[in-house]
């Protein structure tokens, strides 16, 4: 528990290859962008997670429909 520096390793890794694969407003990057936030979150780094939570939630809002659930608050 607690790997955080190989879990966003990993996440960082994903992404890049994300980035590559898929369009650049795919539901797959915010998904990505969101699990990097989530490591920055329990990392304590907070404004580095919100950054990254927020580019998710503009994918998303591109990406989905206004009544998806991916947009609910």
């Amino acid at each position: 528990m607690g790997e955080y520096s190989k879990a966003l390793l990993s996440d960082e890794r994903s992404l890049e290859i994300k980035k590559i694969a898929v369009p650049q407003n795919h539901p797959e990057l915010a998904a990505s962008y969101n699990n990097i936030g989530m490591v920055y979150d329990k990392m304590g780094e907070y404004s580095k997670a919100l950054s990254l939570y927020e580019r998710s939630l503009e994918i998303r809002k591109i990406a989905f429909p206004p009544n998806h659930p991916d947009l609910a608050v």
